[in-house]
């Protein structure tokens, strides 16, 4: 720089943001898309305990989108299988109780617009017909039991 270009900045304040490095998120320090600083924030407005480490919201964050991959993974799968370029709420519910990890940890949880499962169990459903009929199926009585 030369001489009149440095007289005519005011007190030397924008060669300071000049060199001054670009902000760099927490998230794209972890190389996550999850919002690590909102996750911090909510930890500690929550007030879920009385002090929060450094650590803490980045490995949240971490778990978040690890488990939002998975379920979306799984949903688009489901939505391709089915024919939709969409995901709805009901290939959401199929795709939870398709995984064993996703229903242990999601079974319990009801979505809204996901409707009931499919019921596959052969003692649900109606027996063959045989000769026009349904075959009955009959029950064997336990033996008797002895008493002296």
């Amino acid at each position: 720089m030369s001489e009149t270009e440095t007289e005519s900045e005011p007190s030397g304040e924008t060669s300071k943001a000049k060199e001054a490095k670009a902000k760099i998120t927490r998230s794209s320090r972890a190389g996550l898309l999850f919002s690590v600083s909102r996750i911090d924030r909510l930890l500690r407005k929550g007030q879920f305990a009385g002090r929060v480490g450094a650590r803490a919201p980045v490995y949240m964050a971490a778990v978040l989108q690890y488990l939002t991959y998975e379920i979306v993974d799984i949903a688009g799968e489901v939505a391709v299988r089915s024919k939709k370029r969409r995901i709805s709420p009901r290939h959401l519910q199929l795709a939870i109780h398709s995984d064993l990890e996703l229903k242990k940890l999601l079974g319990g949880v009801t979505i809204s617009q996901g409707r009931v499962l499919p019921l596959n169990q052969p003692g649900v459903l109606p027996s063959k017909k045989r000769n026009g009929r349904r075959s009955i199926k009959r029950r064997i009585a336990p033996a008797p039991v002895r008493v002296k």
